[in-house]
Order: C-alpha cells, then sequence, then structure tokens
C-alpha cells in the first residue's frame, strides 16, 4: 500500500482478480473490441488517429449506465 499526501490510498490488485479493478476492465474491454479487434492497422499514428476520435465519442456521445445514463461530459459539468 502507498499512501500519498493527499491521503489517498492506492493499493495493488490481486493477481487473477480483474473484478477488483471492473471500471478499467470495461473500458479496456470496450475499447479493444471497438478499435484494436475492429480495424487493421499499418502504423502508430493510424492507432493514435483512431484511438482520439474514439475517445472524443466515448466521452460527449455515448451515454453510460454507471453515469445514470449520461455522458462523460455530462457527468463532469
Amino acid at each position: 500500500m502507498l499512501v500519498y499526501s493527499n491521503n489517498i490510498s492506492w493499493f495493488r490488485i490481486q493477481k487473477g482478480k480483474p473484478q477488483q479493478n471492473a471500471i478499467i476492465e470495461r473500458f479496456n474491454r470496450v475499447y479493444r473490441e471497438d478499435i484494436l479487434d475492429a480495424n487493421v492497422f499499418n502504423t502508430l499514428q493510424e492507432i493514435q488517429e483512431l484511438t482520439f476520435e474514439w475517445l472524443k465519442e466515448y466521452n460527449a456521445i455515448i451515454p453510460h449506465q454507471s453515469l445514470n445514463y449520461q455522458t462523460s461530459n455530462e457527468y463532469v459539468a
């Protein structure tokens, strides 16, 4: 466990226990399905450009169940 100056404790998830970090695991699955599995890339720049466009859509257009069906941008505002 690490403790930072703002009193937030940081714990590593246990190996083989991805449910301990479910939010990131879900994001990784959605990203893998939408970008990595759905495209063939020739350059790293292609991946970066598609990722940038996908992130804009993911944060501004797609409502998320965990955010009471709001977009990430709406939830933050």
